[in-house]
């Protein structure tokens, strides 16, 4: 047995504070996130200093013994927090039972550039958090180094964000806030090459791959899924590719084109280093 709560109302300072962040004003001045669910705690727990604070019911606490003691080991503050104080914390209908304060993660552009990536994915305009995290995700799973968000994308730290992303916020540096035109310019002057994902595009992801032209250092550009991508983004990449439609379908949704190209580059570039 883990214990009684020690936080039982909503008004306490520790809650409020924490409730706070669901904001992204808050987010910002405080440069803290929420991480909600087994998952994402674990993730966070793992990943340095970067769990300030843990709230957990009885029952998760529990269910979930190895995570506290893993956010215990990080220096977190771990407080048993009755389901009513959970739920007020928690931006899920249906909480988990596990809520955690997590630092910034995000880092300069620079720091990307000077790591020399092989494989980039540039959200160019992406408002939906859903999208991003989902993006982020993808790019996390087929092994990409770094993402950029844009300076007209998403809050990163969006709660729904995080949610889609499912850990992945803590596996891969990500710069935010970055024109585009600063983030093709710096990506080319490190030598990548350039692809904007638009389902109008001129040239086909497969023939891209049958001419062998993908396994050199790429950032593919993924724009905003209800109108794509403008022209001036579009005149800045070296190709403008467009997954190809073999069935019926009259297009894809942002994140699924997402992971086709990155998936892709992933595999072309492999078979390029085996070579």
């Amino acid at each position: 047995m883990v214990g009684a709560p020690e936080l039982i109302s909503p008004k306490s300072p520790r809650v409020s504070a924490a409730r706070r962040l669901a904001k992204r004003n808050f987010r910002g001045k405080e440069r803290l996130f929420l991480a909600e669910g087994p998952q994402a705690v674990r993730e966070a727990a793992g990943h340095g200093q970067t769990l300030v604070e843990l709230f957990a019911t009885v029952d998760a606490a529990e269910r979930y013994a190895d995570i506290m003691g893993e956010a215990r080991a990080a220096g977190a503050r771990v407080h048993l927090a009755d389901e009513d104080v959970i739920a007020d914390i928690s931006t899920t209908v249906t909480p988990q039972g596990l809520v955690g304060v997590c630092r910034f993660l995000d880092v300069p552009f620079e720091e990307i550039l000077a790591a020399r990536p092989r494989l980039v994915a540039v959200l160019s305009n992406v408002r939906d958090p859903g999208n991003a995290g989902t993006v982020l995700r993808c790019a996390d799973a087929a092994g990409a180094d770094a993402v950029i968000l844009t300076d007209a994308s998403v809050d990163l730290y969006n709660p729904k964000s995080v949610r889609a992303s499912v850990g992945s916020h803590f596996h891969l540096p990500v710069a935010v806030g970055v024109p585009v035109e600063q983030a093709v310019r710096g990506l080319k002057g490190v030598g990548v090459r350039i692809l904007a994902a638009d389902g109008a595009g001129e040239d086909d992801l497969d023939a891209e791959l049958d001419k062998g032209t993908m396994g050199t250092p790429t950032a593919w550009i993924f724009g905003n899924e209800a109108w794509g991508l403008p022209e001036e983004t579009r005149a800045l990449a070296d190709a403008v590719v467009r997954v190809p439609i073999h069935g019926r379908a009259e297009s894809l949704n942002l994140a699924t084109a997402a992971a086709v190209c990155l998936y892709a580059s992933a595999r072309a570039q492999r078979a390029s280093s085996t070579r």
